[in-house]
């Protein structure tokens, strides 16, 4: 298969994205940083705890999300949220004041679906042949999966957790009569197809195929609805697909999402506006909200926080 897309030169190239070490280092910061977060440590403290030059830190952040580590953290920490809730504000107001809602608008990727028949997944993807690869992106070491009807899978290798083999396996498990082969220079070009801003065009949407059961199918055209830069709950979800009852089953169907980012899984919150479990990790789901926020506010991402 042929992928067509724009012109480097009208945006970022690829070799902008942050490479995996670049990422290492956020992830270790989120994750520094919200064990910590009510001491506020500063910036010198944290480069110093994670053994970082604190300017390449700073810069690392900039080149990666847009904005500084103190903007980046006042965007996501979910702690700030829970406290906006305890005082009585309401659920889309706080998520407004970490960065999480806004205009309501088209979903950003320009995404055009559809759905495997039911019996693909009941034959556990008899039938499919799916191609897969890995390349490094602004999340991490990347696993993509594509089919000739388009992308299939998105999931991400970590080290402490079994590396690319896990992540191969999780992903395959899905559907294990699939026949899959490895082409990871095509890999690059679907990781710059996905998180590449400048390729979000209506005129040429990026075609995904969703292989689930009905149920799950529901759930995710329903998250693929869910604007970036705003969140939504399992109880909405449940509520918009005419099963109010179901959250516990929507929040199942959430975490088995095999697209991640694409389809936004990491928008779903708790009840409460808590960012709740995420498949590959919270780190990495703060990383999303916060790397969209920067995105979807470039203006307003350094000002000063609220007293």
């Amino acid at each position: 298969m042929t992928l067509q897309f724009p012109d480097p030169a009208a945006g970022t190239p690829l070799e902008a994205l942050a490479p995996q070490d670049d990422y290492e280092i956020v992830r270790r910061t989120l994750e520094f940083t919200s064990e910590r977060y009510r001491r506020q440590p500063t910036l010198a403290e944290t480069a110093s705890a994670l053994r970082v030059d604190e300017a390449h830190l700073e810069a690392v952040f900039r080149r990666w999300a847009g904005l500084s580590p103190k903007a980046f953290l006042q965007a996501v920490t979910i702690d700030h949220a829970r406290r906006l809730l305890g005082q009585g504000l309401p659920l889309l107001d706080a998520a407004h004041e970490v960065g999480l809602s806004g205009p309501s608008r088209l979903h950003d990727l320009f995404v055009r679906f559809e759905a495997m028949s039911p019996g693909a997944h009941k034959e556990r993807g008899a039938g499919l042949e799916i191609v897969y690869g890995f390349a490094d992106g602004p999340f991490g070491r990347t696993l993509l999966l594509w089919t000739e009807r388009g992308l299939a899978g998105i999931g991400f290798s970590d080290h402490e957790h079994g590396g690319d083999e896990s992540a191969l396996r999780d992903m395959l498990g899905r559907w294990p009569a699939a026949r899959s082969h490895r082409d990871d220079a095509e890999a690059k070009l679907w990781i710059a197809r996905v998180f590449e801003p400048a390729a979000w065009r209506a005129e040429a949407p990026l075609r995904i195929v969703l292989i689930g059961t009905d149920f799950e199918v529901r759930v995710w055209e329903r998250l693929l609805a869910v604007p970036l830069g705003e969140a939504t709950t399992y109880g909405r979800l449940a509520a918009e697909i005419g099963s109010p009852k179901a959250a516990r089953a929507v929040g199942a169907a959430v975490g088995r999402n095999p697209i991640s980012f694409v389809v936004p899984c990491h928008r779903a919150m708790g009840s409460t506006g808590a960012l709740t479990g995420y498949h590959w990790g919270l780190t990495r789901k703060r990383a999303m909200l916060g790397w969209e926020f920067a995105l979807k506010r470039p203006a307003a991402v350094e000002a000063p926080a609220r007293p």
